[in-house]
């Protein structure tokens, strides 16, 4: 069989594939294979094929090898050229939001989720073969057990990448949130986004749109982004709008990262909440504090048995609800106590916010509030409530919304450099002070390296060396945690938090 026959067969099979995991119709199916044929520059369809093949190694690496050996594309174009391919097999926007909308009106917004999932995964927008190859482990903890990922999903940038990002002036799409992603062709530095497909929804009477994440860091990860490039916020609208996605998807929680640099997530540039399944560990945990508030008496606050410092509102009534929200953002946002820290702001500069966090609990309406403040000072230059700098090692980004919960997605450089340190721990690599100090890639772990040796030696079996690496970064995790309490679990910043809620007209049960 010649490439031309081959390609046209394989064509035919992503074709079936398509109308069997991608719901695409008979009528849609014509025109995707036209535009396939034209795509491979072949004049006639192959056989219709009735064998369900398995998308990614026997139709998309195939297709994607026969059109870089014919000089179609390039190798560094292969993703680029999958995901087109899988864009013309995709059943179209209008025919998707219809049926995600038909569903929801069948059976409910929860299996209009679950269908959008499906077409996410079969579309190759997710891809699942690579998620797989991610690293994960949970390290309990007595605060919560904690959920720890090396993300090898999504590869990091290098020298070559962050230069071609520099030369890539486009400004389109503005960011990689914009609705204006579905269907982007993508380049060399920003994704491509054939496959993309986006629920409109209106959250306080504003459009908004749900779409499923591509990296997927725990179950049914979402993200809910405005339509409207515009800034991150955090106020009563955020409120309300959290609370409004929650009562109409109640299977999902739904949280806004906090809107200041430090504390807030890796995209402020245009508003968004991340949500999905209610597995995230600070979900789990139980109250250690219960208090109420006579202005809000439907109201039940508590402040969570967790890391870091949150205060967690509920109650039947979500207006009542959202009024105490508004009320503890708007007394947080000018609490200062510097026996702790803890200042509001540096002249007009704000320090002080919330990365709140909405989902539906036995009829109830729950906000957690995560309180976040931003402040540096000469001897924290990263922030005073940030990782310090013995931890960046493992992770040095800020610590966001999923993090805050207790989902760690820590660089897939660390997968290679574990391995290298597991060798000087069993002695199959010497322990040279010298040489780790000058190289590029253990030099940043020469304090945990001199520390896992002093602790254990460096003649351990393999598994004693990747349990004792394991424990430390497990370790790390817990502590870069505590570092974003602004009220620490201890006597002294229990005390301090005890007083907060004290000022804030609250009273302990």
């Amino acid at each position: 069989m010649n490439n031309k026959a081959t390609i046209a067969a394989l064509i035919e099979s992503l074709l079936f594939y398509a109308t069997v995991k991608l719901f695409l119709s008979e009528e849609d199916a014509i025109l995707a294979r036209n535009n396939l044929l034209d795509l491979f520059s072949i004049d006639e369809p192959g056989q219709a094929s009735s064998d369900l093949a398995e998308l990614q190694s026997e139709i998309l690496t195939p297709l994607a090898g026969l059109a870089i050996s014919s000089g179609l594309i390039t190798e560094e174009e292969r993703l680029l050229f999958e995901s087109k391919i899988m864009g013309l097999v995709t059943p179209a926007p209008s025919a998707v939001i219809g049926e995600f909308d038909f569903i929801s009106a069948r059976e409910g917004t929860q299996a209009a989720t679950d269908y959008l999932r499906e077409i996410s995964i079969a579309g190759n927008y997710i891809r699942v073969e690579d998620i797989e190859k991610n690293i994960k482990w949970t390290a309990p903890g007595e605060l919560g057990d904690l959920i720890i990922t090396i993300n090898l999903a999504k590869p990091e940038k290098d020298a070559k990448l962050i230069e071609r990002e520099a030369k890539d002036s486009s400004g389109y799409p503005k960011c990689l949130l914009c609705p204006t992603n579905m269907g982007f062709k993508g380049t060399l530095t920003r994704p491509p986004r054939h496959a993309l497909r986006i629920i409109p929804l209106f959250l306080n009477d504003e459009k908004w749109y749900l779409q499923y994440s591509p990296y997927v860091y725990y179950k049914d990860h979402i993200i809910v982004l405005t339509a409207e490039h515009r800034p991150m916020v955090v106020g009563t609208d955020t409120f309300i709008e959290l609370l409004d996605f929650v009562k109409l998807f109640p299977h999902f929680f739904c949280g806004s990262n906090a809107a200041l640099p430090i504390v807030g997530g890796s995209i402020l540039s245009h508003e968004h909440f991340q949500g999905g399944g209610k597995g995230l560990p600070m979900l789990k945990r139980s109250a250690k504090a219960d208090f109420v508030h006579k202005d809000f008496p439907n109201v039940q606050l508590h402040l969570l048995d967790w890391y870091n410092s949150v205060v967690r509102l509920s109650s039947v009534d979500s207006e009542e609800l959202l009024s105490c929200a508004s009320y503890f953002l708007d007394f947080w946002k000018d609490y200062s106590d510097e026996s702790v820290n803890i200042i509001a702001s540096s002249g007009q500069m704000p320090h002080n916010t919330v990365t709140p966090i909405a989902s539906i609990n036995n009829k109830k309406y729950i906000l957690d509030l995560i309180l976040r403040n931003n402040r540096t000072d000469d001897t924290h230059p990263y922030g005073i409530f940030h990782p310090t700098e013995d931890m960046h090692n493992i992770k040095k980004e800020g610590i966001g919304l999923i993090e805050a919960m207790g989902i760690f997605i820590l660089p897939g450089r660390l997968n290679e450099e574990m391995k290298q340190i597991a060798a000087i721990l069993q002695g199959s690599k010497p322990l040279d002070f010298k040489a780790l100090s000058q190289d590029a890639m253990l030099e940043k772990h020469f304090n945990m390296i001199v520390q896992l040796a002093s602790d254990n030696g460096c003649k351990l079996s393999g598994e004693d060396a990747n349990k004792a690496i394991t424990e430390y970064i497990n370790d790390t995790c817990r502590k870069i945690l505590e570092c974003t309490a602004v009220f620490k679990n201890n006597k002294e910043g229990q005390a301090a938090f005890l007083k907060f809620m004290d000022k804030a007209g609250c009273k302990k049960k």
